[in-house]
């Protein structure tokens, strides 16, 4: 057989890449094998902030982990952010063949899942939300009205000049109010900078604008919610619960007592123990 000349090398090459190449908006990382798990980051965060929960599932499971593009070191794509990557999700699990599939989301990923699950078709089993909301915006906004947030806003254009210092000092103060744990303050500030400033500002208000309220009453599958008490109490927090939540018709929730936004960080203990104990059911 007559040795390729560099040329043939080349184009073999360009031709494995194209026909290996995913192009989905965010990265996947596998690890373990078994029933798939899909776990969907928070905004801003990338798949590590899964790290001590992949470490122990993937005995048992096989964990897809997700980053989302412009966070991390995944590329970031143009506007809309947040549809983009629930229409690739949806395209990921299909090309994959994956089926009863469970999601774990943190945050904006838990979101996502609730997101996923109130679709017709689906290939998913179980939905873990980890201290997420069906509408954000309904929460940070009084008087919320999904149709009034737009891209091209005063607080949009605000947020894209702020310079970097400035967005650095607002990503700290952040930080402290998303964890009680001081060491890992740091990591989610880091993960808040290190963001394409365009995806944080646009895809934050698509997360704004996306209202799940009604939607979740088309959910099918079971739903576990492990919410976060912090800042605000243990009263406040069920409260928000219940009236984001009432329309779903079935679903069972646990509250960390002491832990706020970063449950996995602030209750290690509690959240693996009441991860797996609804994983196992």
């Amino acid at each position: 057989m007559k040795a390729l000349k560099p040329i043939h090398l080349i184009l073999l090459f360009i031709t494995s890449i194209a026909i290996n190449a995913q192009d989905y908006p965010f990265k996947v990382t596998i690890k373990g094998t078994g029933q798939p798990v899909l776990l969907f980051p928070g905004f801003t965060c990338t798949g590590a902030v899964w790290e001590d929960t992949v470490a122990e599932l993937s005995k048992n499971y096989e964990c897809h982990v997700f980053t989302f593009a412009g966070f991390g070191d995944v590329e970031p794509i143009v506007k809309p952010w947040f549809h983009k990557i629930k229409n690739s999700v949806e395209a990921y699990v299909k090309d994959n063949n994956l089926r009863n599939t469970i999601v774990i989301g943190h945050s904006l990923g838990g979101t996502l899942g609730l997101w996923l699950a109130t679709e017709e078709e689906h290939f998913y089993s179980k939905i873990i939300v980890v201290d997420a909301l069906p509408a954000t915006g309904a929460l940070m906004i009084p008087d919320f009205n999904s149709e009034t947030l737009l891209y091209d806003s005063p607080w949009n254009k605000q947020m894209l000049a702020m310079d970097d210092t400035s967005f650095e000092a607002m990503a700290t103060q952040m930080a402290t109010g998303m964890s009680l744990n001081k060491e890992k303050q740091q990591q989610i500030k880091e993960w808040m900078v290190e963001a394409d400033r365009e995806t944080y500002v646009y895809g934050y208000t698509d997360l704004l604008k996306l209202d799940l309220r009604e939607e979740i009453s088309k959910i099918n599958i079971p739903v576990s919610i492990l919410a976060a008490a912090q800042p605000y109490g243990l009263e406040m927090a069920k409260s928000t619960y219940s009236k984001q939540y009432k329309n779903l018709k079935d679903y069972e929730i646990e509250f960390a007592a002491d832990a706020a936004h970063f449950i996995m960080y602030d209750s290690p203990e509690w959240f693996q123990e009441k991860l797996m104990h609804t994983m196992a059911k």
